[in-house]
């Protein structure tokens, strides 16, 4: 055991090693939603959890402490800590960045997703190449906001078209029929609206 902790607080201990694989994160989150500020327990576990500590920094940013305690093979020790009521206020993106043309979108056209899954929201950067489409549709049960970050191109409604330029902020209200085409140097937006299961490129 690490001798800084020596001095801390007695924590429950989780143990997930004998869990199946899916239950374990969700396990972990609700137990550490339950804690008091302040409070903490001791997670076990057979390997270092990285990617529960992405999750973790995806979720609550420096509103957490996490703290090794020990490294052994099959019986790797962490303390987790709440350090605040609610995650914190932070900076997820720089979307000026997203416009320096150094970054790939995903086969959905994504640039990046919000990702804390304690959220009312969805938010995307979506990437679409010079001239192509999204094809025309009904949008969904809520409203949609779109804020154009590069690039151009037009939005076809049922009367009109609107035109697209970096800056624009464009409101789909909700069940409005609307096709996307970019234009000649493509075009790059955030969406931003209710949360739902799965995103889908044709907001």
């Amino acid at each position: 055991m690490a001798s800084k902790e020596a001095n801390a607080p007695e924590a429950s201990v989780l143990d997930v090693r004998g869990m199946r694989k899916p239950d374990k994160h969700p396990t972990i989150f609700r137990t550490y939603a339950d804690l008091p500020v302040g409070g903490a327990f001791v997670l076990v576990n057979d390997h270092d959890p990285k990617h529960l500590r992405d999750e973790f920094e995806d979720e609550y940013g420096v509103g957490y402490g996490w703290d090794y305690l020990n490294r052994e093979t099959r019986d790797w020790r962490i303390r987790i800590t709440k350090k605040a009521t609610t995650a914190l206020p932070r900076v997820l993106v720089d979307t000026a960045e997203t416009t320096a043309d150094n970054t790939e979108a995903d086969m959905t056209g994504a640039l990046w997703k919000l990702q804390p899954r304690e959220r009312d929201l969805d938010s995307q950067i979506i990437e679409l190449r010079p001239e192509d489409t999204i094809e025309a549709h009904t949008g969904p049960d809520f409203d949609v906001l779109v804020h154009v970050l590069a690039g151009g191109g037009r939005v076809a409604t049922e009367l009109d078209t609107v035109d697209l330029e970096p800056g624009a902020v464009l409101w789909l209200p909700r069940r409005s029929h609307r096709s996307f085409t970019a234009g000649p140097e493509g075009l790059r937006y955030l969406s931003v609206h209710r949360r739902r299961q799965g995103l889908l490129l044709a907001d």
